[in-house]
């Protein structure tokens, strides 16, 4: 089992949701049709990666002006799941369930990461 909290982006909370939205984004990519596999469902997982990816790079930056714009790249991310949801929905591939329970802990997050980039502004 990996230790858990060894780097500093491990204890925040934020980071830690990330982690749980990506596994439900994994399991909810898994009603895309076949065809989708590599297409919707590589886009979606590859953005909720990257959510988590710049967070874990952004803390390891020294200066707070580098470690907002990973925050900012991580938000960009998170809104680009969103989106990919949402056209999943649309083209009847992800159910309407699935879809509101990703949404609620999309905004949870992305309110994380407003705050935590609000944090880091007021060290500027």
């Amino acid at each position: 089992m990996i230790k858990e909290h060894d780097f500093s982006f491990e204890n925040l909370n934020v980071y830690q949701d990330v982690r749980e939205l990506i596994k439900e984004i994994y399991l909810a990519q898994k009603q895309l049709p076949k065809e989708e596999t590599y297409a919707l469902g590589d886009q979606i997982r590859r953005a909720a990666i990257s959510i988590s990816s710049n967070l874990a790079e952004g803390s390891g930056r020294s200066s707070y002006r580098e470690k907002i714009h990973f925050i900012e790249i991580s938000y960009g991310s998170l809104m680009e799941v969103y989106s990919q949801l949402q056209l999943g929905v649309d083209l009847n591939y992800i159910n309407q369930e699935t879809f509101l329970a990703l949404r609620e802990d999309i905004i949870n997050i992305a309110k994380m990461l407003s705050g935590l980039k609000a944090s880091f502004e007021k060290s500027i």
